[in-house]
């Protein structure tokens, strides 16, 4: 089903479908919010947080691919290893390896 055997093969791929700077920042602004939403759930102990998590991520990283990257967010067609692309490219960002 999917053509990438591993993680490593599939990053790659990935950064290449995030090569425009304003998808990149909305991505990391995203999952930014999401860990702020994730604190936010630890500390009120109130599991309603996470859906806020998971829009925050995924709303600003579609709005990147749809009307700044122009494609399809790779969620779609490989949504494990899209999501802990996210999480790689976010820290890649944070370490200055990726452009803000």
């Amino acid at each position: 089903m999917s053509r990438f055997a591993s993680f490593r093969e599939f990053y790659p791929f990935y950064l290449g479908e995030h090569r425009n700077r304003t998808c990149r920042r909305l991505h990391f602004v995203g999952t930014s919010l999401s860990i702020g939403f994730i604190v936010l759930t630890i500390r009120s102990m109130n599991p309603w947080w996470l859906l806020a998590a998971l829009a925050s991520g995924y709303a600003f990283a579609w709005v990147g691919h749809f009307f700044f990257e122009k494609n399809r967010p790779a969620t779609f067609r490989h949504p494990l290893y899209s999501f802990a692309g996210d999480w790689v490219m976010y820290r890649d960002i944070l370490i200055g390896r990726i452009p803000f």
